[in-house]
């Protein structure tokens, strides 16, 4: 992987990916339209002789001269905030942009590897996921624009190796947090903490007992680095099969921060799924890879980066 184009490459998990690569010896070339990326999260890289960044929508083009090895699809709102404030470029991103993502990969004959999700699966009734699981989405619900975004490009992907042989790889992520994550993100570990470093009330949609499977970022970009370097041509489940229920989560957040906020109650929003839990047979079988970062030792490095910004 001598030259990696990062689509959504100022985001969270882009920039952390930025950085893997680097480390690795990559050229890296970081892509993003800053809607819900930063520069703050690559400001440390942008004087680094193998990093460039460009500032573009890729939903209206996408081409870099020279050769690329990898080209990594990552850019979308990511948080049911973000997409539902902005549904129409999250579909775009997902359909358009993927297009135009997989005709460069064609173009260089690079490897493709497309960012896409466990809301794939929307509210399931099958736990935990497997990746032979379709899923049972509500594609005109609030989430739909990004949960068929995403299958979309899903399909879009297969479509173009099948037809065009390239080499594909597709990521299935599950709930991921650490460092970077925006203070008003909207998803949970964020909401919590920073409630909770403010003294505000910490919100929990429903009773709370709805679960979620938190994947610490070092762990995720370990599987994604694993698997854009393996033979694996279909979808690939990356989370951490360890499931905590929502309550439990904002209970450990309040102790961890010491703080002194009450925990409240509000409605469920609508299609919110009531289960999350991967599936990592795959992964653990063909990557050798499984989540490494325990909730108790992320969390704090978590906190720790939301007070610095605080």
């Amino acid at each position: 992987m001598k030259r990696v184009l990062i689509t959504g490459g100022a985001g969270f998990l882009g920039s952390h990916l930025c950085e893997n690569f680097l480390n690795k010896g990559s050229e890296v070339i970081a892509v993003d339209n800053l809607l819900t990326g930063r520069l703050a999260n690559i400001e440390h890289l942008l004087d680094h002789p193998r990093f460039k960044f460009i500032k573009l929508d890729v939903t209206n083009y996408l081409h870099v001269p020279g050769k690329l090895d990898l080209v990594m699809h990552f850019a979308s709102p990511a948080s049911p905030a973000d997409y539902q404030r902005w549904p129409i470029p999250t579909l775009k991103v997902g359909a358009l942009g993927t297009h135009k993502a997989l005709g460069l990969a064609k173009e260089k004959k690079a490897v493709f590897a497309l960012a896409s999700t466990s809301e794939v699966y929307g509210d399931p009734q099958v736990s935990p996921q497997p990746e032979s699981y379709w899923g049972n989405v509500n594609p005109i619900g609030p989430r739909g624009v990004y949960d068929e975004a995403k299958r979309f490009a899903e399909a879009m992907t297969m479509a173009y190796h099948r037809s065009h042989g390239i080499p594909v790889r597709i990521v299935r992520i599950f709930n991921t947090y650490g460092p970077r994550m925006r203070q008003n993100d909207g998803r949970a570990v964020p909401n919590f903490v920073a409630q909770a470093l403010r003294g505000k009330p910490i919100t929990v949609y429903g009773d709370g007992s709805q679960t979620r499977s938190l994947t610490y970022v070092t762990d995720l970009v370990d599987g994604i680095d694993r698997l854009v370097r393996s033979g694996l041509n279909a979808p690939v489940n990356i989370g951490n099969p360890r499931e905590l229920s929502l309550l439990e989560i904002a209970e450990t957040v309040k102790r961890l921060t010491k703080s002194k906020s009450r925990i409240v109650f509000k409605a469920l929003p609508e299609d919110d799924p009531k289960v999350r839990r991967p599936d990592i047979t795959l992964a653990r079988a063909k990557l050798h890879w499984e989540p490494k970062v325990p909730l108790e030792k992320g969390l704090p490095l978590t906190i720790a980066d939301f007070r610095k910004s605080l």
